[in-house]
């Protein structure tokens, strides 16, 4: 089952560079990249999916990832997986138009479709729950640890 873990820890980055007043680009540690915008009544030329999309869909991505992975190491035969990442917000926080509204999601749900052959709903269910357990980015949302800003004036 691969080599042993000997240190778990790791500091990762994500690093943005802003090309325009709403368009982005993300690179990762080994020259990925995802690019961002956003619609144009928020001022952007909508060109990509904005940030909020990319949030949900990181959700989405993680939980269906390690869910599939702990399938495999149970031997679990999925037939289906499918993992929706919905958030319910008010733009007006993002736009300062009221300051007692966030600028974040008030709610987040995350909706699992899964089927398997040679599972019980039991079975599936627990897995869903152990997954959600060890998701980094569902358990970094659920536990939100503290953010801290580090401003570089240049």
């Amino acid at each position: 089952m691969g080599l042993p873990i000997t240190s778990g820890k790791s500091r990762l980055a994500s690093t943005l560079v802003v090309r325009h007043s709403s368009f982005a680009e993300d690179l990762g540690p080994s020259g990925e990249q995802i690019e961002t915008d956003m619609p144009p009544v928020m001022g952007g030329a909508g060109t990509g999916p904005n940030p909020g999309w990319f949030f949900r869909a990181s959700l989405a991505a993680c939980c269906s990832t390690v869910i599939a992975a702990q399938a495999a190491r149970l031997g679990i035969n999925l037939t289906k997986l499918k993992v929706t990442v919905e958030g319910d917000g008010d733009i007006r926080g993002m736009l300062g138009l009221d300051n007692s509204i966030s600028a974040g999601h008030s709610a987040i749900s995350s909706n699992v479709e899964i089927g398997a052959t040679n599972a019980t709903p039991e079975q599936l269910q627990n897995l869903v729950e152990w997954s959600v357990d060890h998701s980094p980015v569902c358990r970094t949302v659920r536990g939100a640890p503290m953010n801290t800003l580090n401003v570089v004036i240049i």
